[in-house]
């Protein structure tokens, strides 16, 4: 029987629940597990390290190798991705971090880095932390800064944080055979999936919508066989795995994903179309708005623009003093609960970001959540009148 989209998000890595005798996913907290001999233990640690999965029945050692609970997580992602797997990390940088690592593992140490990126992403890149070598680029100049040693194409659509919109099949042709990497925090499966126009990886920080909740830290990449193998291996070997409680709340996000996804973007269309009359307002970025999709992703690649939304004002002084003045949302880094949430990009999540690709110091970024937009809309121009 094929599924609906909707009906895969609440029953993807559920599936056995019933014959378990058990509706609720189960939560496994063991950090060790039984062994039945040194043989048997022993083949299955080396199993596990190298980047297998244990097989039905087999003994799963340690938690560091493999928790079911955290399967059941990544189940849930491959199904709504369309992957064959996925692996998930501690974090959505541990989760970037192990696929550097796997790059430079290959002997193909270089990154062509599609900017604008998140902060973090940049700013690993930029140092060489974890043995790359980065070459910046802007859209449309992947091909030319391609060498024999590139081992990934980097790229996030819509990007943090004016919410730029990347042709996606376009990189993958420019890219040229080199395994394209898309972070897909911003748009979810629910509104875009890389990996069926040409992306190799799909990488999201699951601590934002997939969770949806602020509650739990983690992050997920979901690709093929061969680099999911390569990747649990990192994660055994360097230890950055997703834990069962966080895996257990992320999990459950998964099944409200559609559902949230939707009202948001509702609402910021909403907030964000009555934003552009305000006349303290320079300008507003938002897929949603014509200007800012100029090659018209949405509704071919994107089946909607989401609910981020950027805003400038007139002076970099106006725009940090903004948020001090809200009432209703929240002055916090991330994104994607279901409360609203609005930050200064350039002065926190952006602040390590070389100058030549910072934001622009006048621009707010807005996570939009549930909550009535009239009310959202409200705290935020009498947030702007304080101010501007």
């Amino acid at each position: 029987m094929e599924l609906g989209w909707d009906t895969t998000a609440v029953h993807a890595g559920r599936e056995d629940l019933a014959a378990l005798g058990v509706h609720a996913i189960p939560l496994d907290m063991s950090t060790t597990a039984p062994l039945a001999s040194v043989g048997s233990g022993g083949e299955a640690y080396e199993l596990m390290a190298t980047g297998g999965v244990p097989a039905p029945g087999q003994t799963t050692v340690y938690q560091r190798l493999w928790n079911p609970t955290v399967a059941r997580f990544e189940s849930g992602v491959s199904a709504l991705e369309g992957a064959p797997e996925a692996v998930s990390f501690a974090t959505g940088m541990a989760a970037l971090a192990a696929v550097l690592l796997a790059a430079v593992a290959d002997g193909k140490p270089h990154v062509v880095a599609v900017r604008p990126l998140y902060g973090g992403s940049d700013h690993v890149l930029a140092t060489g932390l974890l043995g790359t070598q980065v070459t910046f680029v802007r859209p449309g100049g992947v091909r030319a800064a391609l060498r024999p040693d590139t081992g990934l194409v980097i790229a996030e659509t819509p990007a943090n944080p004016d919410l730029r919109l990347l042709d996606i099949k376009a990189l993958v042709a420019e890219a040229d055979g080199v395994p394209v990497v898309i972070d897909n925090t911003f748009a979810t499966p629910v509104l875009q999936r890389p990996l069926e126009i040409g992306a190799s990886l799909v990488l999201h920080s699951a601590t934002k919508f997939l969770g949806g909740h602020g509650d739990a830290m983690g992050g997920v990449v979901a690709t093929d066989p061969g680099w999911a193998a390569r990747l649990r291996q990192i994660r055994a070997i360097t230890g950055g795995l997703l834990t069962p409680w966080p895996a257990y709340l992320l999990h459950r996000g998964l099944a409200t994903l559609p559902v949230r996804v939707r009202a948001q973007q509702e609402n910021a269309h909403k907030v964000a179309a009555a934003l552009q009359s305000h006349e303290a307002v320079t300008r507003v970025l938002y897929p949603g708005l014509p200007e800012c999709d100029p090659l018209g992703l949405v509704g071919t690649q994107m089946s909607g623009p989401g609910s981020l939304m950027s805003f400038e004002v007139d002076t970099a002084d106006q725009a940090e003093a903004i948020p001090a003045h809200v009432s209703l949302m929240t002055h916090a880094v991330s994104l994607g609960g279901v409360d609203t949430l609005i930050q200064h990009p350039a002065g926190l999540t952006h602040r390590p970001v070389a100058a030549e690709a910072k934001p622009h110091a006048t621009m707010l970024r807005v996570s939009i959540g549930l909550e009535n937009p009239e009310d959202i809309l409200a705290d935020l121009v009498q947030a702007i009148e304080a101010v501007c």
